[in-house]
C-alpha cells in the first residue's frame, strides 16, 4: 500500500500556522508529502523545505481574484495532481491540523482494509475543534464534527468549495467510511493578534475588497468544554512556547435560542444534530 500526503500553504509564520506540525503528524503514514507553497510575504518556502525529505513541494501563486474560499480548494487541487500517481490513498492535512499518533493504527488499518472495496471513496474523521488556546474546545452545533481527510487516488475526485471536503465526477458527495479517528484543529489557537491577521486576511479570501476587520475577542464564544487529554505529540514544543493567557467559565454559555433548540435535539436523539452540513455519504 502507498500514500501520498498532500496539502497547500501561505504566509505560515506571518500568520503563525502550525504546518509543520500538521506535517509532521501524518508522515508516518505517508510515503510522501506534496505541499504546494504559495506566494508569501515571509520565509515559508524554507520553513516547508527543511522539515523531511519525503517532502516534494510546488511552488504556486494564489489567484487572489477568487472569492468565497474558492482559492483554498484551488491550491489543494494543485497539490492533489502532482501525488505520485502509483498511490492508493492520498491524505490531506490543512496548515492548522494534526493527526494524533494514537489513531496512526487506526488509520493504516482502514486503509488496508478498504484500498480495494472500489464503493469507498475515502475515509472520515471526526474532530476536536481548539479555540482561544489548547485547553478548551468549542463545542456547539456550528463547528463541524466530521470531514474527510482522507481519499482514494482517482482523478474525479477534487477539493470542492473552501477546501473543507471532496466531490467527485459533476459534483456528487463522496461515499466514504467512518473511522474511529480525529484530526485536532487549531485553526482558532493563536496569540490575539496573530488571529486578528489571520482572520482579516481570511475575510479577504471570501469578500475581496468588500472585506471589512474582523474584532477578535475569544470571550465571546458561545460554549467551551475543557479538554483534559493529551495534544499529538508534534505539538508539545508549540505548547510549551505558547506566550498568551486565555480563561474561560466553562459554566456560562451564550447560546442563541436557535442553538439551544438544536442541542436539546441532540440530548433527546443521543447525537443527532438538526440541519447538519454533511459533505459526504456514510455508507456502512
Amino acid at each position: 500500500m502507498k500514500v501520498s500526503g498532500f496539502s497547500f500553504i501561505r504566509n505560515a509564520i506571518k500568520y503563525d500556522y502550525p504546518v509543520v506540525e500538521a506535517i509532521r503528524s501524518i508522515l508516518p503514514l505517508c510515503d510522501e508529502v506534496v505541499v504546494a507553497v504559495g506566494n508569501s510575504d515571509d520565509d515559508t518556502l524554507n520553513l516547508i523545505q527543511n522539515i523531511d525529505p519525503k517532502i516534494r513541494i510546488v511552488e504556486t501563486v494564489w489567484d487572489d481574484s477568487l472569492l468565497n474560499g474558492l482559492v483554498l480548494s484551488n491550491e489543494t487541487n494543485k497539490a492533489l495532481k502532482e501525488v505520485n500517481k502509483d498511490s492508493d490513498w492520498c491524505f490531506y492535512i490543512q496548515g492548522d491540523e494534526a493527526l494524533h499518533e494514537d489513531y496512526i493504527p487506526i488509520v493504516k488499518k482502514a486503509m488496508e482494509e478498504y484500498k480495494d472495496q472500489e464503493n469507498v471513496d475515502g475515509l472520515l474523521f471526526n474532530y476536536k475543534h481548539f479555540y482561544g488556546s489548547f485547553d478548551y474546545i468549542a463545542s456547539s452545533t456550528k463547528w463541524y464534527r466530521r470531514e474527510i481527510r482522507i481519499i482514494k487516488n482517482n482523478s474525479t475526485i477534487y477539493s470542492y468549495g473552501d477546501a473543507q471536503g471532496f466531490r467527485k465526477n459533476d459534483n456528487e458527495k463522496l461515499n466514504v467510511k467512518h473511522i474511529d479517528a480525529y484530526i485536532y484543529h487549531y485553526g482558532w489557537v493563536r496569540p490575539p493578534e496573530k488571529m486578528q491577521l489571520k482572520s482579516n486576511s481570511f475575510e479577504k479570501l471570501y469578500h475581496g475588497t468588500k472585506a471589512s476587520s474582523v474584532d477578535i475577542d475569544y470571550s465571546k464564544i458561545d460554549v467551551l468544554t475543557l479538554f483534559n487529554q493529551n495534544h499529538p505529540s508534534v505539538m508539545k514544543e508549540r505548547i510549551s512556547n505558547k506566550n498568551w493567557k486565555f480563561d474561560q467559565d466553562i459554566s456560562k454559555t451564550n447560546y442563541t435560542a436557535k442553538e439551544l433548540f438544536k442541542q436539546a435535539i441532540k440530548k433527546i436523539t443521543g447525537g443527532y444534530i438538526l440541519g447538519e452540513y454533511k459533505n459526504y455519504k456514510i455508507i456502512k
